[in-house]
């Protein structure tokens, strides 16, 4: 029941509320908004959890490298309307997906557990046993990341790559049917997602190749005037995983950059230290800037009562997690751009920018 009455009665006298949750029709986005509903139901047995599907303009234009294209709110925009539109309350997205500042009355009301956010190879099975330094020369990787690209070009200068674009069972369809690849590279945790860790035959380290804003945590969008289920959500925040998204996002929100630049980071938490790695590249990779510092998140002993209006930081709004730990995790992700703008990173994207639009 999604009609105007919010609060159906069940059969008991109950009073048991219909939530609608948003997704993108594909395979993966129903899995991971299946699993966020099931959690929500283990948490709130009451609640019926109705999931509306809808296509995305990402999901549509296939032909088109994503750089090129309206950027970050590709797969986002269509599920933002419904959600202002009221037809959904919750909307799960892969937190890469969702741009540093969102539109006005909306925020991430749940970041959850972060799983391997690192990229992995997935070979052509004729090259079964192979790992990207073994690959022959000139052997033709597919990557529509503009981020993966620059840092395995330096990283491995006898590949080629090549863009790829499609969801996820499309890109490994493309590599397996044709011969046109020898390898592609995807998000270690949407593949182990889907059940098939099996095809992952590399993970790629934070050496070969750092990964992208948020990249492995799932985000939960709802509306911030919505404080009922606000408070619902947050539950689902896993606070090691908020703090290093915070930073990353910070980091990459003072930048000012999104898909259509080479950015990168990898974040750590040990003994109450945040540690924020952070990278602009060329489009080729051969010009960089990569710097690391850390930070204190020791909080105090004291979570703070009540929703501080204006808690939104990079667009996530967390009341459970500490405020000074995540001011100090947003303050992490700003003080490191700076210290890269400060050698010379603008000029590193720019050029980036302007050639990547060029193409």
């Amino acid at each position: 029941n999604s009609g105007p009455c919010k609060w159906p009665h069940g059969g008991n006298g109950k009073v048991s509320r219909v939530i609608r949750i948003g997704t993108r029709k594909s395979q993966l986005a129903r899995i991971q908004t299946d699993s966020v509903a099931e959690k929500l139901k283990k948490l709130y047995p009451d609640v019926l959890l109705e999931i509306v599907a809808m296509s995305t303009t990402g999901d549509k234009i296939l032909d088109t490298a994503l750089s090129k294209i309206g950027e970050k709110s590709l797969f986002t925009k269509e599920l933002e309307n419904a959600l202002e539109r009221n037809e959904v309350d919750l909307v799960v997205h892969s937190l890469k997906d969702l741009p540093t500042v969102l539109p006005l009355g909306f925020t991430i009301g749940a970041v959850l557990e972060r799983e391997c956010p690192f990229d992995a190879v997935v070979l052509h099975l004729k090259n079964t046993g192979k790992c990207l330094d073994t690959l022959p020369e000139k052997s033709i990787i597919g990557t529509s990341s503009l981020r993966r690209a620059a840092q395995l070009k330096k990283r491995f200068p006898h590949l080629e790559f090549k863009d790829i674009r499609g969801n996820l069972n499309t890109r490994l369809k493309k590599l397996d049917e044709k011969e046109d690849f020898s390898a592609i590279i995807l998000a270690a945790a949407g593949l182990t997602r889907m059940g098939w860790e099996n095809r992952i035959s590399q993970v790629l380290n934070p050496d070969d190749c750092m990964y992208a804003v948020g990249q492995g945590a799932l985000a939960v969008e709802v509306r911030v005037r919505d404080k009922d289920i606000l408070e619902m959500v947050s539950v689902l925040h896993h606070p090691d995983t908020v703090l290093r998204c915070i930073a990353e996002r910070a980091f990459l929100r003072h930048l000012e950059g999104g898909c259509s630049v080479p950015v990168a980071v990898h974040t750590e938490v040990k003994d109450s230290q945040l540690y924020l790695t952070g990278a602009v590249y060329s489009l080729d990779g051969s010009d960089s800037l990569k710097e690391t510092m850390q930070t204190s998140i020791l909080p105090g002993n004291q979570v703070e009562e009540g929703v501080d209006e204006g808690a939104q930081r990079v667009g996530v709004t967390a009341s459970n997690v500490p405020r000074a730990s995540q001011d100090a995790a947003e303050k992490l992700g700003v003080d490191l751009a700076q210290l890269l703008l400060s050698k010379g990173a603008k000029e590193i994207l720019t050029v980036a920018r302007q050639l990547n639009d060029a193409r």
